[in-house]
Order: structure tokens, then C-alpha cells, then sequence
């Protein structure tokens, strides 16, 4: 493994998203004098908060899997997840609701999911689940150890016979065919591999290695921390301040210093210079390179995921038959991800996402109020540039809340006290490259050791996190992100030799 050389003593991390966080609890462990800068008054990066008249509204991921990924670095400090977090199970993890007026839970205990499917689809496809998740497991288990929670500098790390497991399973043909390989129903077909989606590919585009989303988002199990999302970055950076860290906010980092063909600390927009010895980049990988560093010929252009149009309703309307999470299919499928992907166009039959954090969490929301989160794909701006800001997000918005009336929210337009519409030219204004919050799309040649690495190829002091390096795009990657960053620094972590 690839790792700075020089001195580490000191590191400072440009942004407090999970990744940097997730590094700098690793970097405190191992011994290093560590000082984050970040932009904003408060942690999270992309997972931040919105507060409006008493409604509190999550501004990134909405969907939590695998917490013992965030106690991974809390542990490295000798941090409990339990004296910094309270988790509630989210049950079910989704409720899916189909063009025919069927509706399907998602239930994480497969006994119970089995019998659920059964009902709603027949034993036979009851069975089929039962494969497939007997298959993911042995995936997610493979690929963690083997290609996910491992630092790869060339095609050739993968070389072993794990790997050769893989390949075996089927992992690196494409996911639809593999799924219809234990599902013949066209609503669990969709369920188990919607999530192509936040690798940023159709399913019929997108390796089977990705069921691996699949599973832990259905099967492994889906949280919600009291107090929303946020509460995962201010618990990361409550126990890196006890332990050491120190955090510079409301700063703003504007170019890392370059001597010698080394960073040597980054200089901030007032000017002042905070002295590194290594340089830990947590802002958008492609955005790092364009706005902090000097600028090299880079020949590779990357392929971006689609963005997204998010809404942050505040409402006086309660609906008692839907979910904490719950996703409105279309009656597309494969046209829809046509649209988005590869024609640059809007959903004309929209599949949307519908989160109700108040139904767990009523504190997020005033007293007898709710807060809704409405996600629908769109293109990125690279495939579609097109004016959000000139009239079309008002009018998507407005499309969209008649979408949900017609499916079954009645009332829901009327019941809106508070809205923020976000659109990919917001997602493009925080700095992610392309107008998207899912950055590049895992295509077979940015995935592994083909993603952009998260050491700089010529300077050997300054590190990448986050999503648009390895693993990838999703919470528990990110996290990986951070501690992957900081074993490029001080080597391989306690714990995790084999592994690194």
C-alpha cells in the first residue's frame, strides 16, 4: 500500500463531512496532531441541517445502514456509538407502493420478509428472497474485506481468490439479470435493485456487485438517529474535540500551500496559513483538485451519477398509512432510468422517495406538524443543463406535489406551511461537480482501484475522502472513505492490519 511519506505529526482536513470526521477520529487514534477547517459554523458537510420556523429538515442522506460503521472510529478512541447516538430501528425499513395499488413492506428480519413477500407475491417469490439474501450476504462479505475496506492502488491488488469468489457468483455481470435470477415479480425485481440508482447507473447498466446496496438497505437493517441525520457528524465531532482534535469553523480554505512539490498547509480566504504536514481533502474530489490545488493536466473526464430535485415540506397534514421511508414506483422502469441517464430528460412518470423523519422523531417538527422529505431523480448537469433557477424548479416542485396527491397524499399541496426546494444548480453552488450529490457514477471503469485514488498522484503528502474517491457514493462508503485516508497517513490502523 501507497502511503505519505515525510512527516505526519501534523494533519490538517478541509471539511467536517462524515469522511473527514470519520479520518480524523482515526488519524487522533493513531497519535497525530490533527485540526479540522471547515466552512460552515457547524459539522456534516452534505449531511447538514435546515432549520425553519421549528422544523428541522436533514439537507443530505436520509437513509442510515450499518452504524457499526460509525462506531468504527468512535471505537478507535475508545468511544461507545450508545453514549453518542440513540438509534431507533426504522420498521419497516420501506414501504413500496406499486403503479396496480399493491403495497409491499420491507421488513429486515427475513422470516418476517419472507412471509411478506409471500402475501403479497406468492411463495414462490418467497423463496427467491431467501437466495437472494443468502447471496448478498456472502457478497457484502466478500467484497468488504476484498475490495471495499482496502486501500487499491492498481488492478493488480485484486488479484487473489476472493476475487476469483466474485467472479464466480456472478458479481461483475450486470445486476438485472442477476436479480431476476431469484425474483420473477416485477415489484420485487424493482425493490431489490432501485438502488443502482444511488450508484448512479440503471440496473440493467450496473454491476451485480451492487446488490451488495441492496442488502444493506433491506436486509442488514435501516436506523434513524434521534434528532435526524445531522446528529451522526455532531456525534463524530463531539467525541474528535474530547479526544484532541481541533476544530476550526466558519473557515474557509481557499488553496493548499505548495513547496517543493509539497503541500505545507493550506491558506485560508482571509489569508491566514495553518502549517501541515499532510493535507486531507474532504470536499467533492473533482471540485478539490479544480479550486485548491495547482493546476495539473488531467486527461480523465469522469462520468457523473444524476442529481436530484429534494423538497423539505413542513406540514400541518398527517398521513397514517405511510412509512418512515416510503417509495412511489412509476409505472416506467426502464424508461425511467433512460430518461434521467442517458437522454438528459425529467421523469414523465416519476418514481419518487418519501421520507416522514417525524413519524420516528416527532422533535423534529413542531407539535403536531410533520416534516416530509421528497426526492425525485433528474439529471445531472453535465447531461442536462438545464435553467433551475429561472422558473423550472418552481414548476417541477409544483408537478411533483401534484404527483403526490395523486398518489393518495390528499390534501398534501394545501397542508404545506414551510418548502425549500433544492436543484441540481443548488447541489452545483455547495461545490459538487456536475450538480450532483451523488457524485461520479460507479461505472465498471470508476469503481476499485479504477475510482480517482485517495492519494494525489504527485504530491505525496496530500490525501482524498469522501464519495468521489474509493470506495464510492453512501454513508457506511464514506465512512470507509475516512479511515482508508488515514491509514494512507499513518499506516495500517489498530485492528486493521489485514484488512489494510
Amino acid at each position: 500500500m501507497r502511503k505519505v511519506t515525510g512527516a505526519t505529526d501534523h494533519v490538517v482536513v478541509v471539511g467536517a463531512g462524515l469522511g473527514g470526521l470519520a479520518c480524523a477520529l482515526h488519524l487522533a487514534a493513531a497519535g497525530r496532531q490533527v485540526t479540522v477547517v471547515e466552512r460552515e459554523s457547524v459539522p456534516g458537510g452534505r449531511n447538514g441541517r435546515l432549520a425553519v420556523d421549528g422544523y428541522q429538515f436533514d439537507t443530505g442522506p436520509t437513509v442510515l445502514t450499518m452504524p457499526e460503521l460509525i462506531e468504527e472510529p468512535l471505537a478507535a478512541v475508545g468511544e461507545k456509538l450508545s453514549d453518542w447516538l440513540e438509534l431507533t430501528p426504522v420498521d419497516p425499513a420501506y414501504r413500496a407502493y406499486y403503479p396496480d395499488g399493491s403495497t409491499l413492506d420491507v421488513l429486515t428480519d427475513t422470516v418476517r420478509m419472507a412471509a411478506e413477500i409471500s402475501r403479497v407475491c406468492g411463495p414462490r417469490e418467497a423463496d427467491g428472497y431467501l437466495r437472494f439474501v443468502e447471496f448478498a450476504r456472502q457478497l457484502w462479505k466478500l467484497e468488504r474485506d476484498n475490495f471495499i475496506d482496502r486501500n487499491l492502488d492498481s488492478p493488480v491488488d485484486l488479484m487473489n481468490l476472493n476475487v476469483v469468489k466474485l467472479l464466480g457468483m456472478g458479481a461483475f455481470r450486470r445486476l438485472q439479470p442477476k436479480i431476476n435470477q431469484y425474483f420473477r415479480d416485477p415489484r420485487t425485481q424493482r425493490i431489490f435493485s432501485f438502488q443502482a440508482m444511488y450508484a448512479g447507473l440503471a440496473p440493467h447498466d450496473a454491476l451485480a456487485i451492487y446488490a451488495v446496496i441492496a442488502y444493506l438497505d433491506s436486509v442488514a437493517g435501516v436506523y434513524f438517529p434521534k434528532g435526524g441525520m445531522h446528529a451522526v457528524p455532531r456525534a463524530l465531532a463531539g467525541a474528535a474535540e474530547k479526544h484532541g482534535v481541533q476544530f476550526r469553523y466558519d473557515t474557509t480554505v481557499a488553496r493548499v500551500d505548495i513547496a517543493n512539490g509539497r503541500a505545507t498547509g493550506v491558506i485560508t480566504n482571509t489569508g491566514e496559513r495553518i502549517p501541515a504536514d499532510v493535507v486531507v481533502l474532504n470536499p467533492d474530489l473533482p471540485i478539490a483538485y479544480r479550486d485548491l490545488l495547482p493546476e495539473t493536466k488531467r486527461t480523465r473526464k469522469l462520468v457523473y451519477s444524476p442529481s436530484c430535485v429534494v423538497l423539505h415540506i413542513g406540514s400541518d397534514r398527517t398521513y397514517s398509512k405511510i412509512a418512515h421511508h416510503n417509495i412511489h414506483f412509476g409505472s416506467a422502469w426502464k424508461g425511467t432510468f433512460d430518461e434521467v441517464i442517458h437522454k438528459g430528460l425529467l421523469m414523465s412518470d416519476p418514481s419518487l422517495l418519501v421520507t416522514n423523519p417525524s413519524r420516528t422523531d416527532p422533535g423534529v417538527a413542531p407539535e403536531g406538524r410533520q416534516t416530509y422529505y421528497v426526492l425525485a431523480p433528474t439529471p445531472n448537469l453535465d447531461r442536462a443543463p438545464f435553467d433551475w433557477k429561472g422558473g423550472l424548479g418552481r414548476r417541477y416542485a409544483d408537478e411533483l406535489l401534484g404527483v403526490l396527491e395523486q398518489r393518495g397524499y390528499i390534501g398534501f399541496r394545501d397542508g404545506v406551511e414551510v418548502e425549500r426546494i433544492v436543484t441540481p444548480d443548488d447541489w452545483a453552488e455547495q461545490g459538487m461537480a456536475a450538480g450532483t450529490p451523488f457524485a461520479s457514477s460507479h461505472t465498471f471503469a470508476q469503481t476499485g482501484p479504477f475510482r480517482p485514488g485517495n492519494l494525489h498522484p504527485t504530491l505525496p503528502n496530500v490525501v482524498f475522502t469522501g464519495s468521489g474517491t474509493q470506495p464510492g457514493v453512501g454513508v457506511p462508503m464514506v465512512l470507509i472513505s475516512g479511515k482508508l485516508a488515514a491509514s494512507r497517513v499513518a499506516g495500517p490502523l489498530q485492528g486493521e492490519g489485514v484488512r489494510l
